[in-house]
């Protein structure tokens, strides 16, 4: 069926990709099906004495005198990780549209907490505070 409209491929990667990270118990065979198991992790922030795990809650962090969202500290995190990060892995990482990227990385720029090393393609993200 999802080959038919054309939202799955042909090539039988995904078996292999499944069972290499989330092993052979992501698959449950039945009599005429076969289920597939994917867990999905919350991510948990320490907010005072209190830990936020619920998706879409608002988390305010404070940087020196900034505040910043969820997805800006998100975007603060990941380029911490890797400097190297594109605005596609950004965009999966925080799980926003470009646009709203763009937007946040703007706001970090301008005030000061995040600058571009370099050219557009070949810099990196340096994190300020």
């Amino acid at each position: 069926m999802f080959l038919q409209l054309h939202i799955s491929e042909r090539s039988g990667r995904g078996v292999p990709k499944i069972t290499k990270v989330y092993g052979r118990e992501a698959y449950d065979f039945r009599e005429n099906s076969i289920v597939v198991t994917i867990p999905f992790s919350r991510t948990e922030a320490n907010v005072g004495d209190k830990v936020v795990n619920n998706v879409g809650d608002k988390v305010v962090n404070n940087v020196g005198d900034k505040k910043l969202n969820a997805s800006q500290q998100k975007i603060v995190d990941a380029m911490r990780d890797d400097p190297n990060v594109t605005h596609e892995k950004l965009m999966a990482i925080v799980g926003i549209g470009k646009t709203a990227i763009q937007n946040n990385i703007s706001y970090l720029r301008k005030n000061g907490i995040i600058e571009r090393v370099g050219s557009n393609k070949n810099g990196y993200w340096k994190v300020l505070l």
